[in-house]
C-alpha cells in the first residue's frame, strides 16, 4: 500500500501544472516573412521562372481562423531569343482570409486553406521599352489585380515561433505578361502577443 501511494505521488508530482501550449487563441498575432519559388525551381540561369519575397502580418480569430495583410515582390523572366531573358516584377499588397483545417493535439502543426485579394504594380524590363539588340518590347507596365488561392503548413518550434510551407495559386489581370503564378516556399512566422 505504501508504494501504491509513492507512485501515487510521484505521478501527480509529474503531471500536475502541465498545460497544453496557449497557441493561435482570438486577438493573437504574428509577423511572417516568406519567401518562395515561382513558376518553377529558380537558379540564376533559368530562362523562364522566378523567386518572391513577402512580409505579412495575421490576426488569429476564433478557431485559429486568421486574417492576413502583407505586401510581396515577385520577380518572373520572360525567355527572349537564344540565351536572353526579360525580367518582370510585380509588387503587391495583399488581403486575405486563412481557414484552419486540421492541427494536432499538441497544437504543434496547424494546416490552413486560404483566399486573398492583391493589387499591385507590374514592371516590364524595368520600364525600358527597347532590348538590348534594338528591339521594340510591346509589354508595358500597368496596375494589376486579382487574387490567390493559398495551402499552409505551420510547424511551431515554441509559443512564439513557427516555421511555415506553402503552396500559393496567384491569379493577377490588367497585365499582358501572363495571369497564373505557381509559387512554392518557407517562412518564418513571429508569434506576438
Amino acid at each position: 500500500m505504501r508504494k501504491a501511494i509513492i507512485l501515487f505521488a510521484a505521478m501527480l508530482a509529474l503531471f500536475t501544472g502541465q498545460a497544453m501550449a496557449q497557441r493561435c487563441l482570438p486577438g493573437m498575432s504574428a509577423v511572417e516573412v516568406k519567401a518562395n519559388m515561382a513558376d518553377g525551381f529558380y537558379t540564376g540561369n533559368s530562362r523562364n521562372c522566378g523567386y518572391s519575397f513577402g512580409v505579412y502580418y495575421s490576426v488569429f480569430k476564433g478557431n485559429a481562423n486568421t486574417w492576413t495583410f502583407g505586401g510581396e515582390y515577385l520577380q518572373t523572366y520572360k525567355p527572349y531569343g537564344e540565351k536572353g531573358r526579360i525580367p518582370v516584377a510585380e509588387f503587391t499588397g495583399e488581403v486575405g482570409y486563412n481557414l484552419h483545417l486540421l492541427s494536432d493535439y499538441s497544437q504543434a502543426f496547424h494546416l490552413y486553406c486560404g483566399v486573398s485579394a492583391l493589387g499591385g504594380y507590374e514592371t516590364v524590363n524595368w520600364g525600358k521599352s527597347v532590348l538590348s539588340d534594338g528591339s521594340t518590347l510591346h509589354n508595358g507596365d500597368a496596375f494589376i489585380y486579382g487574387g490567390a488561392l493559398t495551402v499552409q503548413a505551420d510547424f511551431y518550434l515554441s509559443d512564439k515561433i513557427a516555421l511555415t510551407a506553402n503552396v500559393k495559386e496567384r491569379f493577377v489581370f490588367g497585365n499582358s505578361t501572363g495571369h497564373f503564378h505557381t509559387q512554392y516556399g518557407v517562412g518564418v512566422k513571429f508569434i506576438i502577443e
